[in-house]
């Protein structure tokens, strides 16, 4: 763990002192560069590593730099995909940590803050991609003018279906809907495209529908979809989702798994079109540790780790037949799949071959990759060439994963036990009890939080109706109360003698504007603590 921790500060010393503000830093020539859009990344990606690693202090001179430097209104073309995931589930991560890490927080935190209203702002420039005929969106978008007239229709699978982590948690804290109601669109437009044999392809247009590419499998242009439908499902408690995921799996493990490895395939036919494994895929054992398929996911996990050990890191592809790099795809850039689904599988284990997977990784990283001015990208495994270039999802995924693997006790790990209460303007709310739902680039989203910041309207409904039934028993006449209609009005009670007369009488009309139905003004207090055991206060 103390071999972690020094690895990140080697890193993230030298980003600040060479690189800041660019988006990266370039190891091997000590300088900087922007990739992702100029956000500073790499300080937004690793901005919730430094609270997981303790370091309070940093976080929140971080936090201040942000909010002073990083500006969403510029001309600069960014990706949907990795703006969602590095930028806004940095930003959110950050923010819902941030009373965790001691800065001090607006009233209404979680519900506001600046840290969450960056986030929002960033969501807000991607929306424009989402406004096609299917709801799935463009891959770019420029920042300040929306897509570009010119823009490519062609969408990978992953870069549609990887925001609903992020955009159901903007939803929740900030009351508006519409973020979730895009990324769920997009996620059941994916389904509804879906093969005749229940797989998904690795390209498609997003205007007609029509599948570009059509190689399924579990590995790059797809990986990120399948785990938010689970993720997904966790954070919302969906039932739809979570359905949606089991279908594809018993697909995947109908056509594509083979001797615990998962190939390509064609997405209508099922027939073999790769017989590789990428690094990317690493990420599946994890994700089936999180539905309970542990004994699978160990088995495939295994597989991996034999590769790791040929190599000492994972090539991006490997020809399983073969048992060697694929040309041109002999690199790895320090990616963090196979220590992340260690850790799922260490806490649902404790088996210590993951330690050892955690401890070749330490080795190999410090061994091949180090140089003076951080970790550089391995080019080829083979010969162990370095490249140029340090990703930000080193600070953010690998060094955190392998830290987390290494440190049981961290609060990321919670189980319930301990936990914050937080007074909201909707209510008292229960943070930091654990669950935590990491985002495909290990930004942890509490849960709980997501009922924080609105009183659901059936619950609304609930009181008011329970009220309406105290009421009505304490009338001699029958009542029936109606909710306020569309157009603000409140529709009065309706007694039976407001009806027009069947003897052709008067029409007797008359609308009796109510008491707020939560003030009892008129009742003792024992009569209010009466209402199924709750005390309703006056005008709350």
């Amino acid at each position: 763990r103390e071999r972690v921790r020094a690895m990140f500060y080697h890193a993230y010393e030298h980003y600040l002192e060479s690189a800041f503000p660019y988006d990266e830093l370039r190891p091997l020539t000590c300088d900087g560069q922007d990739t992702w859009g100029s956000f500073s990344l790499t300080l937004i990606d690793a901005l919730d590593t430094l609270l997981i690693l303790g370091n309070v202090s940093e976080f929140q001179r971080v936090v201040n730099v942000l909010q002073e430097g990083v500006d969403f209104d510029i001309d600069v073309n960014a990706s949907v995909f990795e703006t969602n995931i590095r930028v806004v589930g940095g930003l959110l991560s950050a923010h819902l940590l941030s009373k965790k890490a001691g800065v001090e927080v607006e009233v209404g935190w979680p519900c506001s803050g600046p840290l969450l209203r960056m986030a929002e702002e960033a969501a807000r420039k991607l929306l424009p991609a989402f406004q096609t005929p299917t709801g799935m969106p463009y891959g770019t978008v420029n920042l300040l003018h929306g897509v570009n007239p010119g823009e490519t229709p062609v969408t990978c699978t992953a870069g549609i279906g990887t925001f609903i982590v992020e955009f159901a948690t903007l939803s929740h804290l900030t009351g508006d809907p519409v973020f979730e109601d895009v990324a769920r669109k997009a996620l059941k437009a994916l389904w509804k495209n879906r093969s005749d044999i229940g797989l998904v392809g690795n390209h498609i247009d997003v205007i007609t529908a029509k599948w570009v590419a059509q190689d399924a499998g579990i590995g790059a242009g797809v990986d990120s979809y399948f785990e938010y439908l689970v993720k997904g499902a966790i954070l919302l408690q969906d039932e739809e989702l979570m359905s949606m995921f089991l279908e594809y799996n018993k697909a995947i493990k109908n056509y594509t798994k083979f001797d615990d490895w998962y190939l390509w395939v064609q997405m209508y036919k099922g027939t073999v079109s790769m017989p590789v494994f990428q690094s990317l895929e690493a990420y599946w054992p994890g994700l089936q540790s999180l539905i309970g398929d542990v004994d699978n996911a160990m088995r495939t996990f295994l597989n991996y780790y034999t590769v790791w050990k040929q190599f000492g890191g994972l090539p991006e592809f490997y020809n399983i037949p073969q048992g060697y790099t694929v040309d041109k795809r002999e690199g790895y850039p320090l990616r963090p799949e196979l220590i992340e689904s260690a850790m799922y599988l260490y806490r649902a284990t404790r088996d210590p071959t993951l330690l050892e997977l955690g401890r070749d990784a330490v080795e190999s990283i410090e061994r091949i990759s180090k140089v003076d001015c951080g970790f550089a990208t391995i080019k080829d495994l083979r010969d162990h060439r370095l490249d140029n270039r340090m990703e930000s999802f080193f600070l953010a995924e690998t060094v955190k994963y392998l830290y987390l693997l290494f440190d049981p006790d961290n609060f990321i790990h919670n189980d319930g036990s301990a936990f914050d209460v937080v007074i909201t303007p909707y209510g008292e709310c229960v943070l930091n009890a654990g669950g935590y739902v990491f985002n495909t680039e290990a930004h942890p989203v509490d849960p709980a939080a997501l009922h924080c910041c609105r009183k659901r309207k059936e619950e609304q409904w609930e009181v008011e109706d329970l009220m309406r039934e105290f009421y009505s028993l304490k009338k001699p006449k029958k009542f029936t109360f109606k909710r306020v209609s569309d157009h603000g009005e409140e529709e009065g009670a309706k007694d039976p003698e407001d009806a027009p007369s069947e003897k052709g009488g008067e029409k007797r009309n008359s609308k009796k504007i109510l008491h707020s139905l939560l003030s009892c003004p008129s009742q003792s207090f024992s009569s209010k603590l009466a209402v199924l055991g709750q005390v309703f206060l006056d005008n709350t």
